[in-house]
């Protein structure tokens, strides 16, 4: 009998993890980076990595059980299927579980007193959504997958994180000057279009033949939300 364990097989799943983290905590860095006013505290940022990550649960849960629904009730209309799939049960129910989590974790929080702390809290819980996602898909698919969501999937929330903390950030400014109409509709918004984003992301990759149309639409997604951290950073301010 062995009592010690394959050091291939350790090393080969060492460099798998490796490869499904190290693009999420690249991300993670350059947004912190990008946080001119105060820095967030390092414990603040590590509980939304873990609330991001158990997130990702919660969608999973919530997906497999509206899929199962989706599955009784469109037998026979594949497009109505394809597109509830993808723009109401993935998207928000993955959406829904990060905004539930970073509202849960920042909103009351004292640290949240910049605008621009709206982006990093939401980019650090889809990020940690994306972490947990990806070393799951990467061990089980192996190192060509990791490099595909390398430049796809974990970018792209990191984008649907920026535009839900843009907003995210608005609304919270908007309710310190004691707008809480506003800052309601502005909270609405950042999951509605992370939402839709989201949907948009994965029913293009999934629908269109040829990948013209999808490289177009995520080199335009990461332009926008690259666009979109630089000035959000430049202009921010105290709230």
């Amino acid at each position: 009998m062995y009592y010690f364990q394959d050091p291939t097989i350790t090393t080969c799943n060492f460099v798998l993890i490796l490869a499904a983290v190290l693009p999420a905590v690249f991300l993670m860095v350059k947004v912190y980076r990008s946080d001119r006013l105060e820095k967030e505290s390092t414990s603040l940022l590590w509980r939304l990595v873990v609330a991001g990550v158990l997130s990702s649960l919660l969608a999973l849960v919530e997906e497999r059980i509206l899929v199962a629904v989706l599955n009784a009730v469109v037998t026979e209309n594949y497009g109505l299927y394809v597109f509830l799939l993808y723009f109401v049960i993935v998207a928000y129910a993955e959406e829904s579980s990060k905004y539930l989590f970073l509202k849960n974790r920042t909103w009351n929080s004292p640290e949240f007193n910049c605008q621009y702390d709206g982006v990093v809290y939401a980019v650090f819980v889809s990020l940690g959504f994306a972490l947990w996602e990806n070393i799951s898909y990467v061990m089980a698919y192996g190192f060509d997958t990791a490099i595909v969501r390398a430049v796809t999937a974990i970018p792209g929330h990191a984008c649907f994180g920026v535009f839900m903390g843009v907003f995210y950030g608005m609304a919270k400014r908007a309710e310190r000057f004691g707008q809480e109409q506003e800052a309601r509709i502005l909270r609405v918004l950042s999951l509605v279009l992370s939402a839709l984003l989201h949907g948009a992301y994965d029913y293009i990759a999934t629908t269109q033949t040829g990948n013209g149309w999808f490289l177009l639409f995520i080199a335009a997604l990461f332009a926008v939300s690259y666009i979109l951290v630089g000035r959000m950073s430049r202009q921010d301010q105290y709230i």
